[in-house]
């Protein structure tokens, strides 16, 4: 009797990978981290289809994530510094850019890297990816290039803080500033004190405000230079979204509900960027963008930590 043929391996454990991504116990890092390692040991069966999919998920988890957001309260903690903000944010790109030149580092892969490191980290580079039509072996390493430089944050800044004596408020200014995702900040502020963990919450998320502006800028340069421009829409949404539940307050529980589905949405998109990333690809790109990454870092967190010791801020 002749018998059904086994389907091949990968068709088997990546639709199982995909699924697992959205259980409570895997985070978006882990969520990234299956998909490369998946696709490293394995490989991707449906690479064209799969970087599809993904651009969609991730746009519309983007959008989703607005959801969270007090509009009101960020844009009241963004007024103030604004001029500040918006020096520092320029400056970074700007050296980013410089450096990745000058370590030989693809150009869009190092602007996601610049870019998580100015604003803040795995959201703007997940907001950026789509509208700039970045490759996702370009969008996976500059991810996990943040994920990396996050976790050593995680360890190194409550230490610090407390060795350098800096008081909570002071604290949470520059983890605001110097750690790349909001939940990192959030995690550390934990670590510190309250008032740490509501400072550097409340300015992080006015400055990720900032993947709005520099999103619409960078998908009109990309249409400039003559590649295909993609509309970021997925950025009003998260305006709209944004603002729709704070004007709103009493539709709050749907706005948690939206949040967690969002998340959730993203941690599938990581997946899907991860299984994007293959051994050759890491070959050609070597470690350029961790180096990039970590000069970065200790650049912006040195010069916010001297700001702020001296009292500019």
């Amino acid at each position: 009797m002749d018998t059904l043929p086994r389907p091949p391996l990968p068709t088997l454990i990546f639709p199982l990978g995909a699924l697992a991504t959205l259980s409570p116990w895997v985070s978006p890092v882990g969520a990234l981290l299956l998909g490369i390692a998946l696709s490293l040991s394995v490989g991707n069966p449906w690479p064209r289809q799969a970087a599809s999919w993904t651009r969609r998920s991730l746009a519309w988890s983007v959008a989703g994530l607005g959801a969270g957001m007090n509009l009101g309260a960020v844009l009241r903690a963004g007024s103030r510094g604004l001029l500040l903000t918006f020096c520092t944010i320029l400056c970074t790109l700007g050296i980013g850019m410089a450096c990745s030149r000058l370590l030989k580092v693809r150009g869009k892969m190092g602007f996601l890297v610049a870019a998580g490191t100015a604003i803040c980290g795995g959201s703007a580079i997940a907001a950026l990816a789509p509208a700039i039509d970045a490759q996702e072996e370009d969008t996976g390493i500059a991810l996990v290039t943040i994920f990396v430089l996050n976790a050593v944050a995680l360890a190194l800044f409550p230490p610090v803080g407390r060795a350098l004596g800096l008081d909570q408020y002071h604290f949470g200014l520059w983890s605001a500033l110097a750690i790349h995702d909001t939940s990192s900040v959030v995690g550390v502020g934990l670590a510190y004190g309250p008032q740490a963990l509501a400072v550097g919450t409340t300015v992080k998320l006015a400055r990720a405000l900032w993947i709005v502006p520099l999103t619409l800028c960078a998908s009109a340069l990309v249409g400039r230079n003559g590649a295909p421009r993609r509309h970021p829409w997925f950025i009003l949404g998260f305006i709209l979204m944004a603002a729709f539940f704070t004007w709103i307050p009493n539709l709050a529980p749907l706005g948690h509900i939206v949040t967690a589905v969002a998340h959730k949405g993203m941690s599938l998109s990581l997946f899907g960027i991860g299984i994007g990333i293959n051994l050759p690809g890491l070959r050609r790109v070597g470690p350029r963008p961790l180096v990039l990454g970590l000069a970065l870092w200790i650049l912006v967190a040195s010069a916010s930590l001297g700001c702020i010791r001296m009292g500019w801020l």
